[in-house]
């Protein structure tokens, strides 16, 4: 056997090596990530209050998770190296963010996409990552952090996530977090139905105490609350306008009815005397 024949062999065992040893990493990584125990960590998350982890923007500006408070809050976890699902699920959200604007309206919340692999993704790669999905939306900032905060920001939201030969496997989790700073719901899945993240958005939005407005700002704000409503067939929410002509029946026949019961009474009262 020549010499070009024994380095061809040996190059086709090492190439075999490296391909048993992704494997078996594969396999191991698969056997790490749990899924179900991955929703329970996330679901135990609910009701976490954050801490306020500081951030740097695109900008270069330092940002304060306290920043958002006050606002209903989305938070997307990404790598900015992941070319699909993360990807994918950045420009479900922006479709999703977009149709909850046109009913609760452009300022109702805040929406965060944070990287969570600190070594790559820099506020330069966040920045590249939002222009490459197309990502011009106010109230919508894509964040950078260092290692020691992201992992204290991803266990306070119940973020499961591990190494592996794709970069990263890691549930696929949105989390919303109420104007106090508390995480309020988790919405799972690569593609999810829209209700599953305006639903909660509307609580959010609508339903603040009552102490925080006044009368007829609360009164709108709880009819909008019942009356946006979702139409799977155009996939948007539109509101209900059949449901401000029941209420308004409602209220000509309680009144219709509470001037009937008055004369009534007024008029046996007469007889009487």
């Amino acid at each position: 056997m020549g010499m070009g024949h024994r380095f061809l062999n040996r190059l086709l065992v090492l190439a075999a090596l490296i391909l048993v040893n992704d494997t078996l990493s594969a396999a191991g990584d698969a056997a790490v990530f749990d899924q179900d125990q991955a929703l329970r960590v996330s679901q135990a998350a609910i009701g976490n209050e954050l801490t306020d982890i500081t951030f740097t923007g695109t900008d270069g500006a330092t940002r304060h998770l306290s920043d958002y408070q006050g606002k209903p809050l989305v938070i997307s976890l990404v790598f900015t190296s992941c070319h699909l699902i993360c990807s994918v699920t950045t420009i479900h959200l922006k479709n999703a963010v977009v149709t909850a604007r046109e009913s609760l309206g452009d300022d109702s919340f805040n929406v965060i996409t944070i990287g969570f692999d600190t070594q790559t993704d820099t506020p330069e790669n966040m920045a590249a990552f939002a222009r490459q999905k197309n990502i011009t939306l106010e109230n919508w900032d894509f964040l950078s952090t260092t290692g020691d905060k992201v992992e204290t920001l991803i266990q306070e939201l119940g973020f499961t996530r591990f190494p592996s030969p794709r970069g990263f496997d890691h549930i696929t989790q949105l989390s919303l977090v109420d104007r106090d700073g508390k995480v309020y719901r988790q919405v799972y899945g690569e593609q999810y139905e829209l209700p599953w993240l305006v639903e909660p958005l509307k609580e959010l939005v609508y339903n603040r105490p009552v102490a925080e407005r006044h009368f007829l700002s609360d009164l709108i704000a709880r009819v909008k609350l019942f009356c946006t409503v979702y139409d799977p067939g155009a996939d948007r929410y539109r509101i209900d306008y059949s449901l401000f002509v029941q209420i308004l029946i409602g209220l000509i026949t309680l009144v219709s009815v509470s001037i009937y019961l008055f004369r009534e009474a007024r008029h046996s009262k007469a007889s009487r005397h």
